[in-house]
C-alpha cells in the first residue's frame, strides 16, 4: 500500500523560499566582508612595502659606502706595509710626494689640466 502524500502547504514553500533567499544574502554578505577585509589588508600593506623598499635602498647605499671604506683601508694598509718593508717603494714615495731627488738628477713635472 502506498502512502498518500500530504499536499504541500503554501506556508512551507514560502518558508523554504525565504530560507534560500536568506542563504543567498548571507553568502553575498560573507563574500563582501571577505573582499573588504582583503582590500583593507592590501591597503595597509602598500605603505609598508614602500617603506621596506626605501629601507633596503638605504642599506644598499650603506653597504656600498662600507665597501669603499674597506677598500680604502686595504689600500692604505698595503701602502703602509710597502713603505715599511720595501726600501725601493719608500724611495719612490719620497721622491714623488716629498720632492726629493739625488744630486745631478733632473726632475720633470707635468701639470695636469683641470
Amino acid at each position: 500500500m502506498a502512502r498518500k502524500r500530504k499536499p504541500i502547504s503554501p506556508k512551507v514553500t514560502r518558508l523554504e523560499a525565504r530560507t534560500r533567499a536568506i542563504g543567498v544574502v548571507n553568502r553575498f554578505l560573507f563574500f563582501t566582508l571577505c573582499l573588504s577585509v582583503g582590500f583593507v589588508v592590501v591597503a595597509a600593506a602598500v605603505p609598508q612595502k614602500h617603506k621596506l623598499d626605501e629601507m633596503e635602498s638605504h642599506v644598499a647605499e650603506a653597504r656600498q659606502r662600507q665597501a669603499a671604506v674597506v677598500a680604502e683601508r686595504d689600500d692604505s694598509l698595503a701602502l703602509y706595509r710597502a713603505l715599511r718593508e720595501d726600501p725601493a717603494c719608500l724611495e719612490q714615495y719620497a721622491r714623488d710626494r716629498l720632492d726629493y731627488y739625488r744630486e745631478g738628477e733632473r726632475v720633470l713635472r707635468i701639470k695636469r689640466g683641470q
